[in-house]
């Protein structure tokens, strides 16, 4: 019997009997032949089961390193258990970069992609956008090979995978050249600028990220993120109502802002700004849940009002909520395939029955501005709900049964969430 292991929260203890790290791909690929049920484990960052199996749990992070970068392509290719910490410094390092990076570096690139993690930016789409190809073990043990250009409309179903065709071995990402950005944070927006200024404000800057606790008429910060190659001007003085930090912040009401990211309009690398956090720190330490809701982005301030209308009943299990922006994509169990869109992102206090009543009440206020939530995170909505806000969620399903047609990567969650009634 393998020893307990829970996820970054503790929410989650894994109930897997079994666990495992390969240290070569030979011993993955037979470990997955030989095995009835398994999941692929990553930073562990989910707060739902949806990384758990009643077989056995895969960790990569005794194989082999990888880190090919190619020039003329400008892709690089790594293992898939690495953490965009390591990435992004290692890119730098060769003047690379990737597009966006999402709130926290700590993640694995793996997991992210395969949930649709995102950064923050009208112009930006999910971090899975950038993955060209990978290489994933399915349930035979096969070494298989998808590529953008290769597989093209059946890669699109690939990448955003939930775990559910193989476990994910390496991934190939697009690059751009390294950019520098200036953060600036302001305090105190009003939430009626919203209303007739919500575009402008989410679009001043390559990535904006606006936070509130819904215990007043303000959003508390306003986090701003200035490509310095720009065109965009830097914003000078009082904006929309609200005033420039004069402190370094933390997201969290009454948290210091020390180990957050460069803030004071000071350029620095993409990969020390686009964060909200350092690298060298994980906030909270785990002392968390959280969950996230993603509207099309034409309803954001119709979204806004319905979550006022319950904030007396948000705020009071909430550390923080935080609004971002996602552009549209192509990817099939995407959010925000084909439609831009507004992200309503909420870290709750570590308390599950508190925290369980208040996204069902959340999901039903945001029911006509056809929401969906984040694979990774918590959430209650009903799988006849799921099927109908993603629409390629048929073809998705039998993708996986023709990768997977015994179910071997299909877990618990899954089941009651991807295939259910299928």
């Amino acid at each position: 019997m393998a020893a307990s292991l829970a996820n970054w929260s503790g929410n989650i203890v894994f109930g897997a009997p079994q666990h495992n790290s390969p240290t070569s791909l030979p011993e993955l690929q037979s470990m997955v032949a030989h095995s009835a049920k398994v999941r692929a484990l990553g930073s562990r960052h989910s707060f739902s089961d949806i990384a758990d199996t009643t077989g056995v749990l895969v960790r990569l992070d005794s194989m082999p390193s990888v880190f090919e970068i190619d020039t003329a392509a400008a892709t690089v290719k790594v293992n898939a258990n690495m953490r965009y910490a390591e990435l992004a410094q290692r890119l730098h390092a060769q003047g690379w970069a990737v597009h966006n990076l999402a709130s926290l570096p700590h993640i694995s690139i793996a997991g992210a992609c395969a949930t649709a993690t995102h950064g923050s930016g009208t112009g930006n789409r999910n971090l899975a956008t950038s993955v060209s190809a990978l290489e994933l073990v399915t349930a035979e043990g096969d070494l298989v090979t998808l590529s953008r250009d290769k597989d093209g409309h059946q890669f699109q179903g690939v990448v955003v995978g939930l775990g559910a065709l193989g476990v994910v071995v390496s991934i190939t990402l697009d690059l751009v050249p390294a950019f520098e950005v200036a953060q600036n944070v302001y305090q105190d927006l009003p939430f009626t600028a919203l209303d007739d200024h919500y575009t402008e404000i989410v679009s001043s800057a390559y990535s904006v990220s606006l936070f509130t606790d819904w215990r007043g008429s303000l959003i508390n910060q306003v986090w701003i993120k200035r490509r310095v190659d720009s065109s965009v001007p830097a914003i000078d003085g009082d904006w929309f109502g609200a005033r420039p930090a004069t402190v370094a912040l933390n997201p969290v009401p009454g948290v210091s802002g020390e180990n957050c990211t460069e803030q004071f309009g000071v350029p620095g690398p993409w990969h020390e700004r686009l964060p909200h956090f350092r690298s060298d720190f994980t906030p909270s330490h785990g002392e968390e849940l959280q969950s996230e809701y993603f509207v099309p982005r034409e309803h954001a301030v119709a979204a806004v009002h319905a979550l006022s209308g319950i904030a007396e009943r948000i705020a009071p299990v909430l550390q923080i909520s935080e609004f971002r922006t996602i552009a549209a994509d192509t990817l099939w169990m995407s959010p925000a395939y084909q439609q831009d869109l507004s992200a309503f992102h909420f870290t709750w206090i570590k308390d599950v029955p508190a925290v369980t009543p208040v996204l069902g009440l959340i999901e039903e206020r945001l029911a006509p501005y056809s929401v969906v939530p984040h694979w990774g995170k918590l959430f209650t909505t009903p799988p006849a709900i799921l099927r109908t806000r993603f629409k390629r969620l048929p073809d998705f399903q039998a993708l996986v049964r023709q990768y997977d047609p015994a179910g071997k990567f299909t877990n618990d969650f899954l089941a009651r969430t991807v295939f259910a009634d299928s």
